[in-house]
């Protein structure tokens, strides 16, 4: 059988680490990732680099057909929750259409063992934190919406097909190699961008609402070994930080890593769950001795230093905003746009 895997969204930020962690293994890693987000420095060297995208499905099935796959780690996904409700058409081709060409491929090719997804908590939708993956999903976005959809559909493919999967919700995930620059998602870079260009730290409404933030160590070696542990095939798994803390602490944090005092602009506030944290009991039953829980501070200090050393980032808009009715105004003067009323 071949020890050769494919891990999607591999030049990205939780895909990078998943990379590493899997040559660490031993695996022989194929790395995807149309770069629309994520960078080609972030894939170790050792890793085959493909830079296409998972919306080709002609280039997927002659792919997997070639190199017979034994694992398929999925994690290309356009993420910005929030922004997911002004680009509908563009979140549902991505998340959901392209993950589908992976299970049609992954399917046809007949070597895959196991094909790992990384959903999101945004699957919960509000008010039921902290959140059990007993819990019946209500998601309340887009991005929510198109995670739980590819979820069924692996249910769905592995009660007609036979084949297994390992599904991952983490939450809120920091550290080395985020990409700082994107304005619309990952608040710690966006926090710390801010601070190297001597900005005030943006926060939409009162700064009271909570995340577990969860630093990279104590997810991407999760994802990357689940394969090997038959009692996590063909479950769900919330996976990240137990401790929630308000979007004020977290600023005072970060300025604090950088020497600073927070200097904080608030916004107006945009729809979004307001206290979202959840139960890692499954993860700790089949992943115990794996799981870190590096400490706020602890990880905001290594990423923290990552950044100063690699410097600011700029910020590129969206372009291609489908709905501006009740874009945030910030979000809306980002790309050169008038939100309607």
């Amino acid at each position: 059988m071949s020890d050769t895997v494919l891990v999607t969204g591999a030049a990205g930020f939780i895909g990078s680490h998943v990379v590493d962690a899997l040559l660490a293994q031993g695996y022989d890693v194929v790395a995807l990732d149309d770069l629309s987000g994520g960078f080609r420095e972030n894939v170790d060297p050792r890793a085959r680099f493909h830079e296409r995208s998972i919306l080709d499905h002609e280039y997927l099935h002659a792919l997997f057909a070639r190199e017979k796959f034994r694992y398929v780690f999925h994690l290309a996904a356009y993420a910005a929750e929030g922004l997911s409700h002004f680009i509908k058409r563009f979140n549902y081709t991505n998340n959901v259409i392209g993950s589908v060409n992976l299970i049609n491929a992954a399917v046809n090719a007949g070597t895959v063992e196991c094909f790992v997804f990384t959903s999101s908590i945004a699957v919960y939708g509000p008010g039921q934190s902290p959140m059990t993956e007993e819990m019946t999903p209500l998601p309340e976005d887009p991005y929510g919406i198109a995670k739980y959809a590819v979820e069924l559909d692996l249910e769905e493919a592995h009660r007609m097909f036979g084949l297994n999967y390992v599904v991952f919700r983490p939450h809120n995930v920091y550290g080395e190699r985020q990409n700082i620059g994107d304005p619309y998602r990952n608040v710690i870079g966006i926090f710390m961008n801010q601070l190297l260009q001597g900005k005030p730290m943006t926060v939409f409404g009162d700064g009271t609402q909570t995340r577990a933030f969860s630093y990279i160590s104590d997810v991407a070696p999760l994802i990357a070994a689940s394969v090997t542990r038959e009692k996590a095939y063909n479950r769900v798994f919330n996976v990240g930080a137990d401790q929630p803390y308000s979007v004020n602490e977290l600023a005072r944090e970060v300025a604090s890593c950088f020497g600073a005092e927070p200097n904080i602009q608030y916004l107006p506030p945009r729809k979004e769950v307001v206290h979202a944290f959840s139960s890692h009991d499954r993860a700790r039953e089949v992943f115990g001795d794996l799981l870190k829980n590096v400490p706020l501070s602890d990880g905001l200090r290594r990423m923290a230093e990552w950044v100063k050393q690699h410097g600011a980032r700029a910020g590129q808009p969206f372009r291609g905003i489908e709905v501006t009715r009740n874009l945030p105004p910030s979000w809306a003067r980002l790309s050169g746009l008038t939100p309607a009323s």
